[in-house]
């Protein structure tokens, strides 16, 4: 069965760094659209950042986190991972891994949670003051 396992999350300071990973197994990772989503209490699920497979994987982000996050991929270890720098307390929230099967070979990753096929179990992140 397909499978997304996160790790990474944590509790930092504000202007701190933490680096997600999110391993995946059960599918054939590299025909996938890998995204990030966070959801903070009381709060809609919302994009923050997904890669593509074309063109060996252009990323897009949410303009909240655009300068600090960074989205990238390791096909041969079906891991895509989520860097983020310069943390504000805004980012706290749960961090959910997702794939989307990527039929046509999109040019950007979707940023509506609907589209995704399968989601990890999320990790927490928290950012003090």
């Amino acid at each position: 069965q397909v499978q997304l396992v996160e790790s990474g999350g944590g509790l930092v300071q504000a202007g701190d760094s933490l680096r997600l990973s999110c391993t995946a197994s059960g599918l054939t990772f590299s025909t996938y659209v890998m995204s990030w989503f966070r959801q903070a209490p009381g709060k809609e699920r919302e994009f923050v950042g997904g890669i593509t497979r074309t063109g060996g994987g252009r990323t897009d982000y949410a303009d909240s986190v655009k300068g600090r996050f960074t989205v990238s991929r390791d096909n041969a270890k079906n891991t895509v991972y989520l860097q983020m720098n310069k943390l504000k307390p805004e980012d706290t929230a749960v961090y959910y891994c997702a794939a989307d099967k990527d039929y046509r070979w999109s040019l950007l990753p979707s940023t509506t949670p609907v589209e995704y096929d399968a989601w990890g179990q999320g990790t927490q992140v928290t950012v003090s003051s």
